[in-house]
């Protein structure tokens, strides 16, 4: 019985060979078998609420939220203070050019008021001149170089405001060769402030690009914007010494077409030195 079993054996793999045919040195092939989905398995890969996290680290994280917290409020109220700044800044300037149009309105209107009864109307004296340092540092006697020092004029085509008192006047006479000054009107001033303005902040030189440099070394006075101290500079006010001592003085450049040739000459008599009273405006055109 076992030698019939193992013919029959033999036979079958020799059947099998033969449907095989040439097939039978093919190369097998790998079949994957598929992965058990059996839940009796540990997970390899812990989940993310499985992770131990430092304490360190959940304190580190609790900080950086506090501090973010913090920091949109700060924000917040910062964005809403602005809101409620740039608003009050706004209702100055058009106080501002209510009052510098009422002023020029009650000059043109007393100017009539005078010619209709025949007589002449005299405005009142200027009490603001804008001083540009025209000449340099050779062949100056020691009076003039201390009052350009004391004006803040030490360089060629410097320019500062001054306050005309009797003192001032004295001076700027004293220093009259080297220097072309005049009465600045309201757009020479906010032209020179805004293009050329900067401030002395902790004896540095900064631009005035931001209202804050203004508050912050100026808001005591109640000078909290460019326009304040537009209307401190023009109207010669009670703070002007304060306002006019933060703006570091005017490096202006030289006159398009440059001076004239007889630069040294008075300005009546065709020079450029002196007092050019309105015609200072010109000038500060030419070299803003």
């Amino acid at each position: 019985m076992a030698s019939t079993a193992a013919v029959e054996v033999i036979v079958v793999l020799l059947a099998g060979d033969a449907a095989i045919g040439n097939d039978r040195w093919a190369p097998a092939r790998f079949v994957p078998r598929p992965l058990s989905h059996s839940t009796n398995l540990p997970r390899t890969v812990p989940t993310q609420d499985q992770v131990l996290v430092p304490e360190t680290l959940l304190k580190k994280r609790k900080s950086q939220e506090q501090a973010r917290a913090v920091a949109r409020e700060e924000a917040e109220k910062k964005k809403a203070a602005n809101k409620e700044k740039r608003a009050a800044i706004f209702k100055r300037a058009e106080s501002y050019v209510k009052e510098y149009r009422d002023a020029e309105r009650e000059k043109i209107r007393l100017g009539r008021v005078a010619r209709k009864e025949g007589n002449f109307y005299v405005a009142e004296e200027p009490k603001l001149v804008f001083v540009i340092r025209i000449k340099g540092i050779n062949k100056i006697s020691p009076q003039p170089r201390k009052i350009l020092q004391l004006l803040r004029l030490l360089q060629i085509n410097n320019g500062t405001f001054v306050k005309l008192t009797k003192a001032t006047q004295e001076m700027l006479t004293i220093i009259n060769p080297y220097i072309a000054y005049g009465y600045p009107n309201l757009k020479s001033i906010r032209e020179l402030i805004y293009k050329r303005g900067y401030g002395k902040v902790n004896k540095q030189r900064v631009a005035l690009s931001d209202n804050q440099i203004i508050e912050e070394n100026l808001g005591k006075y109640g000078i909290v914007c460019m326009e304040d101290l537009i209307h401190e500079i023009y109207t010669v006010g009670p703070n002007f010494k304060q306002a006019n001592n933060f703006l570091w003085p005017f490096k202006l450049s030289n006159p398009t077409g440059g001076f004239h040739k007889r630069k040294f000459k008075h300005f009546i008599e065709g020079g450029d030195y002196g007092n050019r009273e309105e015609n200072i405006n010109a000038l500060i055109r030419q070299m803003n």
